[in-house]
C-alpha cells in the first residue's frame, strides 16, 4: 500500500471514527442556550448527551453483524443516511423531548461508522501494526475536541446553536461522498454468517468470554468513561462555576484536548521500544494519581480555574495512551468476525460512557465534586482491572486465537 492511499485510507477511517465524539463535543458550548431557547435547564440538556451515549452503545451492537454479514460499506451508507436525517431533526427541533429523542436516532446513525473504522483496521493492517494505526486514528478523532467545540461556541454565537446541528449535516454528506468514492470494500459479504438472534447471541458469548477481549475491553471502557464525565460535567464547570463564555469554553476545552492528540502521537514512538500492555499500565497508574489530586483538590476547595484546566489536561494526556493500546489489544485475537468483536468493543465504551455521562448529571450539586469523583472512581477502576485481568492473561494456558471458535458459533446449522 503506497503512502499516499495509506494516509486518505487513515484520514477516512479517522472521519468515521470521529463522528460519533464530533457530535458529542459540538454542541456542548450551546447547552446554555439550547436550554434557554427550549424553556429547560442545563440538567435537562445534559440528558440529551446521555440519550446519544445509550443509542451509540446500543446501535453498535446492531451494526456489527451487519457490517460481517454484508460488508463493511453497505451498512455505512445506511447508517451515515439516518444520522443526515437526524442532525436535519435535531436543527428544528422545538422541545427538550424531541432533541433528546432526535440525539437518540442521531447517535443510532453514527455508531455505523465507529464499528465499520475499527473493523477495517483490523481487515487491512496486520495485527502488529494495530495500536500504530489505532494512534493516527485518534489524531483525527482528537481533532474534534479541538475544533468541535471552538466551532460550535463561534456558530452559536454567531448564527444560534441551529447552526451546529446544520454544520453536523453536511458534515455527513461529505462522509458519504468521501465513503463512494475512497473507502475501499475490506470484507466481502459473507453468506454464512448467520442474522438469527441465537447465532449473532452466541458469536459476541464467544467474544465476551475471550480474556485478553474482556480485559481490555473493561480496561479501556471504564478508562474512556473518565473523559466523558469530563465531557458531561465541563459546561456547568467552566461556563457556571468559573464564567467562562461560550467562545471561552471551546477554546479550554480544545486546549486540553490537545493533551490527548499530542500522548496518542507520542504513544507509537513508545511502541518501538515498549508492548502496549506495559504502556497501559503505566498510563493509568499516573491517571489514578493524577485523578486523586484533581477530586481532592476539587473537596478541599484549593483548585482554581488554571490548576484545575492543568489536570484536566493532563488526565486526558493519559488517556491518549490508554485508548490505542487497549483497543489494539481487545480485537487483537479476532479476525472474522471482527465485525462483531468491535462492535461489541463500542458497546460497552459508550454504555459505560452513557452511564457515567448521566451519573454525573443526576449527583449534580452545584460543585465541580461529580465530575471530578467521577473521573477518580474510574481512573482507579480501570487501573486495577488491568492489573487483575493481566495477571489472568499471562497465567492461562496457551490457546489459538479465539477466532476460530466464535467464528464457528455465528455459522448456521
Amino acid at each position: 500500500m503506497s503512502g499516499k492511499k495509506k494516509f486518505k485510507l487513515i484520514l477516512i477511517l479517522g472521519l468515521l471514527s470521529a463522528i460519533g465524539p464530533f457530535s458529542i463535543d459540538m454542541y456542548l458550548p450551546g447547552f446554555p442556550a439550547i436550554a434557554a431557547d427550549l424553556h429547560t435547564d442545563v440538567a435537562k440538556i445534559s440528558l440529551s448527551l446521555s440519550s446519544f451515549f445509550i443509542g451509540i452503545s446500543a446501535g453498535q451492537m446492531l451494526y456489527g453483524p451487519l457490517i460481517d454479514r454484508f460488508g463493511r460499506k453497505k451498512p455505512l451508507y445506511i447508517g451515515i443516511s439516518v444520522y443526515f436525517i437526524a442532525s436535519i431533526g435535531c436543527a428544528l427541533a422545538t422541545s427538550a423531548d424531541a432533541l433528546i429523542w432526535l440525539r437518540l436516532l442521531q447517535a443510532l446513525g453514527s455508531c455505523s461508522g465507529m464499528v465499520a473504522s475499527r473493523a477495517m483496521v483490523r481487515d487491512l493492517f496486520p495485527v502488529e501494526e494495530n495500536a500504530k494505526i489505532f494512534s493516527l486514528l485518534m489524531l483525527v478523532v482528537g481533532v474534534s475536541p479541538i475544533i468541535a467545540p471552538t466551532l460550535g461556541g463561534y456558530l452559536t454565537a454567531e448564527f444560534g446553536w441551529h447552526s451546529v446541528f446544520i454544520a453536523l449535516t453536511l458534515m455527513a454528506a461529505v462522509i458519504l461522498v468521501a465513503i463512494h468514492f475512497y473507502l475501499p470494500e475490506s470484507r466481502k459479504p459473507d453468506p454464512t454468517f448467520s442474522l438469527k438472534p441465537k447465532p449473532i447471541i452466541n458469536g459476541f458469548l464467544g467474544v465476551a468470554k475471550e480474556p485478553q477481549f474482556y480485559t481490555y475491553a473493561l480496561t479501556g471502557s471504564i478508562a474512556s468513561a473518565g473523559l466523558y464525565a469530563y465531557i458531561a460535567g465541563s459546561p456547568f464547570v467552566f461556563m457556571e462555576l468559573y464564567g467562562a463564555s461560550e467562545k471561552q469554553y471551546g477554546w479550554i476545552f480544545a486546549m486540553v484536548a490537545v493533551g490527548l492528540i499530542t500522548s496518542s502521537q507520542v504513544n507509537t514512538l513508545l511502541l518501538r521500544k515498549y508492548k502496549s500492555e506495559q504502556v497501559v499500565v503505566i498510563a493509568l497508574l499516573c491517571q489514578s494519581i493524577v485523578a486523586i489530586l484533581l477530586f481532592t483538590g476539587t473537596m478541599l476547595g484549593i483548585l482554581g480555574l488554571l490548576s484545575t484546566i492543568f489536570l484536566c489536561f493532563t488526565f486526558l494526556s493519559c488517556q491518549g495512551f490508554t485508548f490505542p493500546n487497549t483497543s489494539a489489544l481487545s480485537l487483537a485475537p479476532f479476525s472474522r468476525n471482527a465485525g462483531s468483536a468491535s462492535a461489541l468493543l463500542g458497546s460497552v465504551q459508550m454504555g459505560v460512557g452513557a452511564f457515567t455521562s448521566a451519573l454525573v448529571s443526576l449527583l449534580s450539586n452545584g460543585t465541580a465534586l461529580p465530575m471530578t469523583g467521577v473521573m477518580a472512581c474510574c481512573a482507579i477502576i480501570s487501573f486495577s482491572i488491568v492489573m487483575i485481568g493481566g495477571r489472568i492473561i499471562r497465567n492461562r494456558p496457551t490457546v489459538k486465537e479465539t477466532q476460530e471458535e466464535s467464528a464457528e458459533m455465528m455459522i448456521t446449522s
